[in-house]
C-alpha cells in the first residue's frame, strides 16, 4: 500500500492568503549553545498551508473545527483531474466529470498543482476555484468533504458564495492540498486538523494510500 503526502510543507516561505499573517517558524533553543534540547516556535493563521474550514468560517454560527465530524475526514475519497484549459470548476464541468455516484469525499487536481510543484512563493490569483454553481451541485449530490489545491475553493476576490453554500450545508472544505504527484481514482484519506477550540479553521497532515 503506497502512502501519498498530499499536505504542504510549512515554513515562512509558503505563501499566504492576501491580508494573513506571515509564517514565522524560529527556533529558540539550540543544543549546539548549550541547550538541553531543541525547540522551536511556530506563528501562523489558522488557514495557512493545507487546512480546513469550519463552517464559522463564512457564517459566524459557532460551529467550529473542534466539532468537525471525524467520520467525514477519513475514508473512502475520489480524486478527478481536470485538464489545464480549465479555469472554473462549474456545475457543468463537475456533471461532465464522470463523478462516481456515491462519493462523500471529493479532491479536485487542477492545474494549481503545478504550482506547488514548481517550488513558486508568490501568492498566485488566478486559481482554479469552484463557482457557487459548482458548490449547489456538491451539495446535491451528498459530497461531504471537498479537497481543492490551492489556498481556497473559492475564487480569489469573490470567496463569500462558494463557502456559503458548502458551509451552510455542512460540506467541509479542505484547502491547500498539493495533488500534484496523485491521479485520478479512488484513495483512502486521512485528514486530521488541529484540535483547535473555537476555531474557524485548522491546519491539518493529509495523506492517501492507494
Amino acid at each position: 500500500m503506497k502512502i501519498f503526502d498530499i499536505s504542504l510543507e510549512i515554513s515562512p516561505k509558503l505563501p499566504v492568503w492576501p491580508g494573513d499573517p506571515s509564517i514565522g517558524l524560529t527556533q529558540i533553543s539550540f543544543m549546539n549553545k548549550g541547550a538541553e534540547c531543541n525547540v522551536s516556535y511556530l506563528q501562523m493563521g489558522v488557514h495557512a498551508g493545507t487546512h480546513v474550514d469550519a463552517p464559522h468560517h463564512f457564517l459566524n454560527d459557532f460551529r467550529t473545527v473542534e466539532k468537525l465530524d471525524l467520520a467525514n475526514l477519513i475514508g473512502e475519497a475520489y480524486l478527478h483531474q481536470f485538464t489545464d484549459d480549465v479555469g472554473i470548476i462549474s456545475s457543468g464541468q463537475l456533471a461532465n466529470a464522470s463523478i462516481p455516484v456515491g462519493i462523500k469525499r471529493l479532491l479536485i487536481k487542477t492545474r494549481n498543482s503545478k504550482i506547488w510543484e514548481s517550488g513558486d512563493n508568490d501568492f498566485q490569483e488566478d486559481f482554479v476555484a469552484i463557482s457557487p454553481d459548482g458548490s449547489d451541485w456538491i451539495v446535491d449530490h451528498g459530497i461531504k468533504l471537498i479537497g481543492m489545491d490551492y489556498l481556497s475553493v473559492a475564487p480569489f476576490g469573490k470567496g463569500t458564495p462558494t463557502h456559503k453554500i458548502l458551509l451552510s450545508a455542512g460540506v467541509i472544505a479542505l484547502e491547500g492540498l498539493n495533488l500534484s504527484k496523485v491521479n485520478t481514482g479512488f484513495y483512502e484519506m486521512i485528514c486530521l486538523p488541529l484540535k483547535l477550540k473555537g476555531s474557524d479553521g485548522a491546519p491539518a497532515r493529509v495523506i492517501l494510500r492507494s
